[in-house]
Formats: structure tokens, C-alpha cells, sequence
């Protein structure tokens, strides 16, 4: 009998609590706990695999993301071939399917199973004694592609199966729900990186990406509709395989439908073609089954597609119509977007009078001119796109990217290389939200307690109209805010006092200066003393601050160019911010050494620890490599650990640390 504390024991319980809690999370979307509860059982977990490493399971639910980036995908053959579909455009061909069925198999009724046809990527997941142990891609339909390590990421697939089959095989369709399609796209919109045309495409490029960690990232479903035993369906009937998998852990699809008739298929998918805008997830028709798997087993199948399940398609979400202006959309980051208005056009039920442009280079490509007629696709996005000019109009005028932001009037600017536009002025109202928030946050001017609700109150209500105003709020004005306390208000309001004591590092970040982030602004701040000095250097003086290139050093040049950012650096000096560094240029006993952070510090926060090291001429980098100096390791020190012991990199507990210090 096992002790209350007993690692093991402790380990198998938390193995088996997140795993539920993935379930409830991932596959029945109904989570019991936050995400922070869920991150401490995850910490909990690996703490105790790596203090007792031979008591951790295989399978352990920390091991779903983890290793080296490779170096390519190897393939491996599928158990039984994977086909792909028939297709039938429009009612009068699904009725045909029908009628060949019938006549193959001699009988006067079939049942079907009608399912939603999910646009993704076709997955083959095989487990071993009820343990996941590879994942193919569909590959030419007999050799696919061995993602294991990728599909290992997706939350919603079981990695154990405590079901009637040891051995078995799953088959389903890898997808990105809508939300996180347009998370991920926002997120390269950022990053000035190309969007992904659909979350199609994005699935698809996700689940074959060459690390594993970035793959989790982007959070991907797979919805399982196949099982195989021996690459045979073990059951009766597809629905009872459904049923399986469902009750084994697996997201199987709950719109679907057992239907008794073809005009019972046919209803369905009228169903589903009217309301699949409503979906969290893109469909593009039905695929619609024989039910009994001795009739699909009789009907047989074409060197390419079974004769016995069909897809429906959906008619192309399209429309044409005419390009009546163009007009400018400013982002929270500051890009300028450029938007088409239209006359409305009714498309898949929904009225569309507006669709995006991207940007210059889009435009170009298209050869649009207002005036156009052009031919315009929904594909669930919130604006529609333009997938091509049509006709050219009679009357066609073209579109200039304006020199001046249509919302502040501040200067605009494309960096050589990038598709975008931008808003230079960091006050820009159409950015100020994203800029306070960025602003405030712990790695910069560490103002604790100015969240997206609060900023939110503060700009909606007309308190805050540019980043300075914020040193002239009164507690008064903050206690009138929504859910804030006198306590609250008075923590918030002592905070933001308390960040007028940041670095000139700190403030130099704060200020959005594209391409200058933490490691720039230190640079920066070494190099010249002072934001003045900064503020008056020249190209050739700016590149003389170590890492400095000539994007960078243009990027400085054009912001404070910039009248309104004169204006925001005046604000400031007025209220008080640092703009002198006394650290500049001096050489540390910690000059060429590289540190790395892990765990918790009980005498320093991890911002402290930092600031400290880079005081002393130190380095600090965010992952493990051969060249590190030294791992930092506090309490639940994670993954890293473990790293730095198998590269040899040496260890400090946190007395050696400080001693360095």
C-alpha cells in the first residue's frame, strides 16, 4: 500500500486529472478549471518527472511537446489505403450516388450516415497496446508522411486509450477552428510575415512544420471518423464505429445524422448549407456513407475513391459585384489597410458591402481600380476578399496610399522590404489602446494592475488620449472606473508613480520605435546616455551602437521625425520619466557570459534577475544552448533542467547566483 505522498502515486493522480481536464478542455469543450490551475498541474507534474525521472510514464501528458527542430519528415506506408472522395455538385448527382448504390447491391433502401465534410488535412493515427505511437499524413493515399511528433501537440487527441482494442488504428480530419485562424494570421500580420489564405491551408502548414513547439502553438483539432482494426472496420456498422470513438476519448463530430433514405441526406445538407456560417470551423459540403459495412465491403471501390460514400459540395461562396471606393482601415498596430466598399452583394445569405485589400502589393496584383467589377469570395472571415477583377469599369479610378494617417494625420511610412504601411505617431488613436497596454506591461514599465479592461475604460471614456496622460490621472479619476476599488485605485495610481523610477532602457521600449526591442533599447541607452542624444543622432551615429543595422538605425531616424512623437518625448520629460542612463557604456565581471533563467527566485523577481545580470556586462537569453554560461535554477525549475545537464552547461542554485552577483 502506497503512502499519501508518495511521488509515484502523486504522479499517476495528476496524470490522470489532466488528462480529464484535456478532455473536458479540448474534445468536449466545457473546461472545469483556468488555465492557471491547469499550467500548475502541468508544473507539478514535470517537477516530479524530473526529480524522479524513472517514475514517469511514457505517455505522461508533459511530453506532448518537446525535442530538437528536424530536419525533414520520413514516410512510412498506410495500413490500408486512404482514398479520397467522389464528388457530387448539387442534389441530382447525390440522387444518382443513390441509385447506382441501390442497384449494386439489389435492394430498394440503404441507410446512410451523413456527416460534415471538415476542410482540413486527413490524418492516420495508429496506437499500440492503447498508447498513440504514430501519425501519417495522407500522403499519394499508401505512403503518407510521419508527423508523430507534430500530432503529439494536439490536445484533442487522446495519447492513451483504455478501450476494447489494443491495436487499432484512427482516421480523422486535422482542422483550425475560425478563432484561432484568425489569431495566427493576426499574429503574421505583426510580424509582417504572409497571411495563410484559409484555415485549410493553415492546418495543413501547421501540422507539417518542422518544429514541434510552434505546431502546439496553434491550436489544432482532430476530428476522428474512421477506426480501424488491422485496417478493417470492427464493427457492423460506420455508426457503431462512431459511437466507439466518442466513448473512447476521441472529438468525433456530434453533426451528423443516421438517415433512413437519400432524402434524408439531401435534407441534411440543405441543413448544414444554410447555417455552416455558424459553425466554429470551416465545412465546404457533406460526405455522405453507406452505414453497413458489409454493403461497403460489396459495392467495393475505383482505384481512387470507395463506391460507396460520396461528397456532397457546397456551391463556391461567390459573387460578383462592383468596386465603388476604397477607403484606408487603420490597426491596432498601426498599419494602414486598405478597404474596398461595394455594392452589397447577398452572398451565402449574408449581405457583403465591404472586403479587404492587404495592402499596396495586392492591390497591384489584382490590377484593381475603383470601378471594377470584381469577383468577391466569403469564406467565413469577418471581411470578405477579393479574389479577382472581373471586367474592367468604364470610368476606372486608381488608389494612392495616402502620405498622412487618415485618423491622427500623422506621417505614414512603408519600410523597404515590407508590404505594409504604418502610422508612425505612437498616440495614434487607432493604436493607443495597444500602445498603453504595451506600454504598461511587466517587461517595460512594469505598471501592475493597468490590464485591457482598465485601458479600455480609460481611452473609451476620454481619460487617457495619449500614453503621458496617464502620469496625470488621479486616484479619483481611477476609482470611478468600473470594478476598481479605493484599494485597487489607489494600488494602481501608486504604480504607475513607482514606473517613473524605470530605466531609460524601459522607457525607450515603451515607445514602440519599430524593430528596437529590449535588446536594442539597452544598446541604445549604453551607447548615447540619453534619449536627447538619441533623439539627435544621425544614421552613421546610430549604427555605431553594437547590433544597430541600417533598417533599425532608419527606423529610429523616422520616429522621432516624427512631430507627434516630439510631442509624446516632451509629455513625458515633463512627467518626469528617466531620460539619462548612468550605466552607459561601462564593462561589467559579467561581459561575455550568457545566462539562462528557470523556476521561481524567492530573494529576486525574474525582471530583477535580468536587470542585474545586464547591469554587470551579462547576457540574458531565453533557451538552453552548448553556449550558455550558466542555467539560473529556482524552484520547479522545468524542462530546461534537464537540458543544461545533458549539454553541460553549468548550474546555479540561487546562493551561487546571488554570490556572482
Amino acid at each position: 500500500m502506497t503512502e499519501p505522498n508518495d511521488p509515484m502515486s502523486r504522479m499517476r493522480a495528476l496524470e490522470q486529472e489532466i488528462r480529464r481536464h484535456e478532455h473536458q478542455y479540448y474534445v468536449l469543450d466545457q473546461p472545469e478549471v483556468s488555465d492557471s490551475e491547469y499550467d500548475r498541474l502541468i508544473r507539478e507534474l514535470r517537477a516530479l518527472e524530473e526529480q524522479h525521472p524513472g517514475f514517469a510514464s511514457p505517455d505522461s501528458p508533459t511530453g506532448r511537446v518537446g525535442g530538437q527542430p528536424r530536419q525533414g519528415f520520413r514516410k512510412a506506408p498506410h495500413s490500408r489505403q486512404m482514398l479520397s472522395l467522389d464528388n457530387a455538385l448539387d442534389e441530382a448527382e447525390l440522387r444518382a450516388f443513390d441509385r447506382r448504390v441501390l442497384e449494386s447491391l439489389g435492394t430498394e433502401a440503404v441507410e446512410y450516415v451523413a456527416e460534415l465534410k471538415m476542410d482540413g488535412l486527413s490524418l492516420a493515427v495508429r496506437y499500440e497496446q492503447g498508447r498513440f505511437q504514430q501519425a501519417l499524413t495522407r500522403g499519394d493515399g499508401s505512403i503518407g508522411e510521419d508527423v508523430t511528433e507534430n500530432a503529439r501537440t494536439m490536445r484533442s487527441l487522446p495519447l492513451t486509450v483504455k478501450g476494447t482494442y489494443p491495436n487499432f488504428e484512427v482516421r480523422g480530419e486535422t482542422v483550425m477552428t475560425r478563432a484561432a485562424f484568425e489569431k495566427l494570421n493576426a499574429s503574421r500580420d505583426e510580424e509582417n510575415l504572409s497571411r495563410f489564405a484559409n484555415p485549410r491551408n493553415a492546418a495543413a502548414g501547421s501540422l507539417r512544420l518542422l518544429e514541434p513547439a510552434i505546431t502546439a502553438s496553434r491550436r489544432l483539432d482532430l476530428y476522428a471518423y474512421i477506426l480501424l482494426l488491422e485496417g478493417e472496420p470492427p464493427f457492423p456498422t460506420h455508426w457503431e464505429s462512431l459511437d466507439w470513438l466518442e466513448c473512447n476519448g476521441f472529438k468525433v463530430n456530434p453533426k451528423r445524422k443516421l438517415c433512413q433514405s437519400i432524402e434524408e441526406a439531401v435534407e441534411f445538407c440543405r441543413e448544414w448549407d444554410r447555417d455552416r456560417e455558424s459553425l466554429p470551423y470551416e465545412i465546404d459540403g457533406v460526405v455522405v456513407k453507406v452505414n453497413a459495412i458489409a454493403q461497403q465491403a460489396k459495392l467495393g471501390q475505383t482505384a481512387k475513391a470507395p463506391r460507396w460514400a460520396i461528397a456532397f459540395k457546397y456551391a463556391a461562396r461567390q459573387a460578383s459585384t462592383v468596386v465603388e471606393n476604397i477607403t484606408i482601415q487603420v490597426g491596432r498596430t498601426g498599419a494602414l489597410t486598405p478597404v474596398a466598399h461595394l455594392q452589397p452583394v447577398s452572398i451565402s445569405g449574408v449581405m457583403v458591402a465591404r472586403a479587404t485589400l492587404h495592402n499596396e502589393d495586392e492591390i497591384e496584383r489584382l490590377g484593381l481600380k475603383i470601378g471594377d467589377t470584381v469577383i468577391v469570395e466569403r469564406s467565413g472571415d469577418v471581411i470578405p476578399k477579393i479574389i479577382r477583377v472581373q471586367t474592367q469599369g468604364s470610368y476606372r479610378k486608381s488608389f494612392q496610399m495616402p502620405k498622412q494617417c487618415p485618423v491622427c494625420g500623422g506621417r505614414v511610412l512603408r519600410e523597404e522590404g515590407e508590404a505594409a504601411t504604418r502610422c508612425l505617431n505612437t498616440n495614434c488613436p487607432a493604436r493607443l489602446k495597444e500602445s498603453l497596454q504595451h506600454f504598461a506591461s511587466r517587461g517595460v514599465m512594469n505598471i501592475d494592475g493597468l490590464g485591457e479592461a482598465i485601458v479600455d475604460q480609460l481611452v473609451d471614456r476620454g481619460l487617457v488620449r495619449g500614453i503621458a496622460d496617464l502620469y496625470d490621472l488621479t486616484e479619483e479619476q481611477l476609482l470611478s472606473l468600473e470594478r476598481l476599488g479605493r484599494k485597487s485605485a489607489a494600488n494602481l495610481k501608486r504604480n504607475i508613480d513607482e514606473s517613473l523610477k524605470q530605466e531609460l532602457p524601459r522607457v525607450l521600449q515603451g515607445l514602440e520605435i519599430r524593430f528596437v526591442g529590449e535588446r536594442t533599447s539597452v544598446l541604445l541607452a549604453e551607447q548615447f546616455g540619453s534619449m536627447d542624444k538619441i533623439a539627435a543622432a544621425d544614421l552613421d551615429q546610430l549604427q555605431a551602437a553594437g547590433e544597430v543595422g541600417p533598417r533599425i538605425a532608419e527606423s529610429i531616424l523616422h520616429f522621432f521625425r516624427e512631430p507627434k512623437n516630439r510631442e509624446l518625448i516632451e509629455k513625458l520629460r515633463k512627467a518626469g520619466l528617466r531620460f539619462e542612463y548612468a550605466q552607459a557604456k561601462q564593462t561589467g565581471k559579467l561581459e561575455g557570459k550568457t545566462f539562462v533563467l528557470t523556476g521561481t527566485l524567492q530573494t529576486l523577481t525574474r525582471e530583477e534577475a535580468k536587470e542585474r545580470i545586464e547591469k554587470a556586462g551579462g547576457k540574458v537569453n531565453a533557451g538552453i544552448s552548448k553556449n550558455t554560461s550558466y542555467l539560473v535554477a529556482g524552484l520547479e525549475a522545468g524542462s530546461k533542467l534537464a537540458r543544461a545537464k545533458m549539454l553541460g552547461v553549468k548550474i546555479l542554485d540561487e546562493a551561487q547566483f546571488i554570490q556572482i552577483l
